[in-house]
């Protein structure tokens, strides 16, 4: 079995960390061969390409195939790709991610691959965009579509959304979770040292947060509210993993509300020093408005820590109001503010949301599980293409 797995671009997310063990774990698979496309990656998101390589997986970078719409490069990546699939013939080609899901598919049905698997990770198309980039990215969609055997949603929620707009039908649908290595999440602990590297005292509460430093992704929410956290609990401190375009603008927004010195902004974190982080954390936000089901609140539960969320995309099905965390209504910071103070002042129910969100995630999210789901839909899309 040939399979070639594309994706946009190599940065340090979940949909990348998902494709890469995808591809490495199907790659102990017997009779399977996995090799891994991508555009360039490069900037403050940091890149996964050496990463890539340093496992042993055959890595192919297409120079055009960029993020932003560039009607020019796109269709230079569209022929790259298609020759690609012509040379290689590959028996299944399993793209990820907005623009090379839509290329990807359309480049494997020139080639006239003869399985076309698009794993949705987050939504490409919704409300949160202007009106234009939305009827575009849904046609777009609706277009790859025709051409794609099947979906695989890393939330129910997912599916819900493409079938809302008219995109595939339910029996092309299989939800597989975005499975990560749990062992280090399950070891995390209060390390000490790294405590204190980051200026955290003992008694701090560590109220955490993964994401990139971009628009959509929550921190304006967090931050407007920390004056008031802060006030009301003086030990609160916020734990900002990750980087981004908009790191200048939220560290501008922590300065001039006054509570700089109360905010660490860690920057990129390498993913398998994520759990290190996750230690310390006494909770979790996570204040996406568009993702399919972020990685950061499974990761956070393994580690048996809470977690607070707004209600976007598959965040419920993993934040369960009042039994792994608080669930609550986007841009709603009247109730991100108390649902915080509340686990804040409340460690019997921090361990008990904890333990709970690690029962559920110990079922569901491990690498393991998600590999076999997927070399088992493989071997069922196949036979059932080889019996037409």
């Amino acid at each position: 079995m040939r399979v070639a797995h594309v994706i946009t671009r190599l940065i340090v997310g979940g949909a990348q960390e998902n494709t890469i063990a995808s591809v490495v774990g199907l790659r102990l698979q017997a009779a399977c061969e996995a090799t891994l496309i991508s555009g360039p990656s490069c900037g403050a998101e940091g890149s996964l390409e050496s990463s890539v390589r340093e496992q042993g997986v055959p890595l192919t970078i297409v120079p055009d195939l960029v993020r932003p719409v560039h009607p020019l490069r796109d269709g230079q990546a569209l022929r790259a790709l298609t020759r690609q699939f012509t040379a290689q013939k590959p028996d299944i080609v399993h793209t990820h991610s907005g623009k090379a899901g839509v290329l990807g598919r359309l480049a494997a049905a020139r080639a006239q691959v003869p399985v076309i698997v698009h794993t949705i990770h987050g939504p490409s198309f919704g409300s949160w965009q202007n009106p234009l980039a939305n009827w575009l990215f849904t046609v777009a969609e609706r277009r790859a579509a025709r051409v794609t055997t099947h979906f695989v949603s890393v939330a129910d929620a997912m599916t819900a959304q493409y079938l809302r707009a008219g995109i595939g039908s339910p029996a092309r649908f299989t939800t597989i979770r975005s499975g990560f290595d749990l062992e280090p999440f399950l070891r995390a602990d209060n390390a000490p040292a790294l405590r204190a590297e980051l200026g955290l005292a003992s008694d701090d509460i560590v109220v955490g947060k993964i994401a990139r430093l971009f628009k959509l992704k929550g921190h304006a929410d967090l931050l407007a509210v920390a004056p008031e956290l802060i006030r009301r609990e003086p030990r609160i401190k916020l734990l900002l993993l990750g980087d981004g375009p908009w790191r200048s603008k939220f560290e501008a927004q922590a300065a001039a509300l006054g509570i700089r010195d109360r905010v660490i902004f860690a920057g990129l974190v390498p993913p398998q020093r994520v759990a290190q982080y996750v230690g310390l954390m006494d909770l979790l936000v996570h204040l996406s408005r568009r993702e399919g089901l972020p990685r950061a609140l499974p990761q956070a539960l393994a580690a048996a820590r809470p977690v607070v969320a707004f209600d976007a995309d598959g965040a419920r099905e993993v934040c369960r109001d009042g039994e792994t965390g608080f669930l609550i209504a986007v841009g709603d910071q009247a109730r991100l503010r108390e649902s915080i103070l509340r686990l804040a002042a409340d460690p019997g129910l921090r361990a008990r949301f904890g333990h709970a969100g690690r029962a559920l995630v110990r079922e569901q999210f491990s690498t393991v599980r998600m590999v076999e789901q997927i070399f088992a839909l493989y071997q069922q899309l196949l036979k059932q293409t080889s019996n037409r």
